[in-house]
């Protein structure tokens, strides 16, 4: 039941995170979405995602993503012959990504703790209900085994001990 409880708040705090990350996004889209106009003018392909690091760390035996880095490349261009809010353009463009970057793992993370949890409450209602109740009851069959067998042997031992007080009444 331990590790029942620790999945579910692992991925409550997970599912919580993800939340959070995804108002943040939406509130980041909406409070840029006053320049919209500009975005049309801003050359989208300056800006890709080179590679996004990520590491494993293990939470009640599951392996879940963890973000490290994530490296943006940035095309060459001439500044002066773009507008002076380019720059910030491609750091408004970072953020939102690494946000949503980091919304996806927060989802993957939850999801595989969730997953995790639902097996682990599966196993352990598997055991509670049936398996455990099984095994008292073959428990309880043993005993009542071991307390017949162990009558029968009193009963032996009774009728063998009149049938030699019997036999030396007689002689």
């Amino acid at each position: 039941k331990k590790q029942g409880v620790c999945f579910k708040s692992r991925s409550k705090k997970a599912k919580n995170r993800a939340n959070e990350l995804e108002e943040e996004y939406t509130k980041k889209i909406e409070s840029y979405s006053k320049i919209a106009g500009l975005w049309v003018e801003f050359d989208q392909s300056l800006l890709s995602i080179e590679d996004v690091d990520l590491s494993v760390k293990k939470i009640a035996g599951v392996r879940t993503p963890v973000l490290e880095d994530i490296k943006f490349k940035i095309d060459e261009f001439v500044l002066f012959s773009k507008p002076a809010w380019y720059l910030d353009g491609i750091n408004i463009l970072k953020d939102i990504a690494t946000i949503a970057i980091e919304r996806e793992v927060a989802i993957k993370k939850m999801e595989m703790l969730d997953t995790a949890r639902k097996k682990t409450t599966q196993k352990v209602n598997l055991y509670e209900k049936v398996q455990i109740p099984g095994f008292e009851e073959a428990i309880l069959k043993i005993k009542r085994f071991f307390e017949d067998d162990e009558n029968l042997a009193k009963s032996s031992q009774k009728i063998v001990k009149n049938r030699q007080e019997r036999l030396k009444r007689k002689e």
